[in-house]
């Protein structure tokens, strides 16, 4: 039995649903980062990024190897970063509405006093 198409975004977009998982994306755009740099960037705890790397690995979204001792990891496809960015101009357009909303706000409220 497959599942539609619309749970599949939705269960896609829900394994993005944690500030770590962005944060470690974000990061990735730029190309690829040994765990250690991940840790300081992020400044989390060791298992919680792990916890959170094999999520992503899991998934597909990023893959790791193995250089000189230490774990390096990449985006798996540029698909992932054109999502960020879109992300980016949607909230950039939502918070701009949002402002827009507060100076009316203001506004009225100085016509009112």
């Amino acid at each position: 039995m497959s599942v539609p198409l619309y749970q599949a975004k939705a269960e896609f977009f829900r394994m993005l649903g944690h500030p770590v998982r962005i944060r470690v994306l974000e990061l990735l755009q730029d190309g690829p980062l040994p765990v250690r740099d991940l840790l300081a960037a992020i400044e989390v705890e060791p298992p919680t990024l792990s916890q959170q790397l094999a999520v992503l690995r899991r998934s597909g979204i990023v893959r790791s190897t193995r250089e000189s001792g230490s774990v390096v990891y990449e985006l798996a496809g540029g698909d992932v970063a054109e999502l960020l960015r879109a992300a980016r101009r949607i909230l950039t357009e939502m918070l701009a509405g949002q402002g827009e909303l507060l100076a009316e706000l203001r506004e009225a409220e100085v016509g009112a006093g």
